[in-house]
């Protein structure tokens, strides 16, 4: 199957046009007898390169542009499959664009097509050629340093939080993970995620429940875990726990409970932040949103977990407006390296901008992508990076520390 991948990078500093060319000159080589064909644009900081032919060769030549070390911050734009190609005479082509003016560049672009009808720039991969040659999108380059330039140091100075409160003859247990703002070194906020005794997940724990015994045994839970959290002598960080969406429909006074659990634990509806998942299926819409508005009523902050899982998200943030909303670990996995993503959270950040909606990230597991994430504006983070979940205590958080040599 005709393969089209569109990456962008940054030439590295030490790397000279000549070798560039020269480089250009193997690859060419190279690619002609895998049989992929393409254009490499240069504008003197930032390399933009199509590759098209047959997928298994295309991929393969990408994963090693991918490991070279002449450039980096390489982020795929566009994996995509065309019935044609649209370069079909050279293996790879070099037009620097610092010789020419913007729109010669461009038509010569147009003019290396080979395709059975005249290119145009209405087709979707050459535009991403009039978008790289106009420099319209060039306030999104974030460009990061390689993930070895942070070391990520447990700290125990940096803030004192109790031991969560035991509770020796509940049904169910909780493990608790901060959330923190990595720069300013500070826990913002401490989830408590629902567990077994012996540590099992939730899906675990709702296993042999049925029906609207569910909502019940989730609500009932919730008391355990502002129990627990009643230990952490909490001040400025508040307590996060996840509720099902449908609990708030199926027990009429879950709102009134959730506050008596609240009160019976020392805590103040101010400290709390109940979290919905938008990948749950919510029935009784209007129920639910009446019962959020009681919750925010009453003091207590919502969020949006795992934004971007399912598919309501964008009609929840029109039907009510969230405190907060966290993104999801698919959406930030290797976001350094993919346009798409990049995309994808850059709309959301704005789109929450406009309605003062705070974000944050969930799942973090690298540097870069914490990196790019900070870059694009988030600011408040959680992930086995900085913190994995802990029983006995909040654990140690490990925080980023840039290198000497950095």
């Amino acid at each position: 199957m005709l393969t089209t991948i569109i990456y962008r990078s940054h030439i590295c500093d030490d790397v000279s046009v000549k070798s560039l060319e020269e480089m250009v000159a193997g690859a060419n080589q190279i690619n002609s007898q895998a049989n992929v064909t393409g254009i490499l644009l240069f504008n003197g900081t930032h390399l933009f390169q199509l590759l098209e032919g047959p997928e298994e060769n295309v991929a393969k030549i990408y994963r090693h542009i991918c490991r070279d070390h002449r450039h980096y911050n390489v982020v795929e734009l566009l994996y995509d499959y065309a019935p044609a190609r649209r370069f079909g005479k050279a293996g790879m082509e070099l037009f620097d664009l610092r010789q020419s003016e913007k729109d010669e560049v461009l038509q010569a672009v147009l003019d290396k097509g080979t395709s059975k009808y005249q290119l145009t720039y209405n087709d979707r991969a050459l535009q991403f050629f009039r978008t790289f040659v106009e420099a319209t999108e060039k306030e999104n380059y974030f460009e990061i340093p390689p993930g070895d330039a942070w070391e990520f140091v447990a700290d125990d100075a940096v803030v004192q939080l109790g031991a969560p409160q035991k509770q020796a003859s509940a049904e169910c247990s909780f493990a608790f993970q901060p959330i923190i703002d990595p720069l300013a070194r500070e826990i913002v906020s401490v989830e408590a995620l629902l567990r077994t005794p012996e540590g099992a997940g939730p899906d675990v724990w709702f296993a042999d429940k049925q029906g609207d015994e569910i909502y019940l045994a989730d609500l009932n839970s919730k008391k355990i875990a502002f129990a627990m959290a009643s230990g952490l002598n909490l001040f400025e960080q508040s307590l996060s726990v996840n509720l099902l969406p449908m609990t708030l429909v199926k027990i009429p006074d879950a709102v009134e409970r959730l506050l008596e659990g609240i009160r019976a634990s020392g805590l103040v509806p101010e400290q709390i932040i109940v979290e919905f998942t938008e990948g749950e299926v919510i029935s009784g819409f209007d129920a639910f949103t009446d019962a959020v508005r009681q919750l925010k009523a009453a003091g207590i902050s919502v969020a949006i977990d795992h934004f971007g899982a399912g598919f309501a998200g964008l009609q929840l943030l029109t039907q009510f407006q969230p405190d907060r909303i966290k993104i999801n670990r698919e959406l930030i996995k290797d976001v350094h390296k993919s346009g798409p993503r990049q995309a994808v959270i850059q709309a959301i950040i704005k789109c929450c901008h406009s309605l003062e909606i705070a974000v944050s990230a969930v799942g973090v597991e690298k540097a870069e992508e914490w990196m790019w994430l900070e870059s694009a504006g988030i600011s408040q983070f959680q992930g086995y990076l900085f913190a994995r979940p802990s029983f006995d205590a909040i654990p140690l958080v490990a925080w980023p520390e840039k290198k000497a040599d950095w």
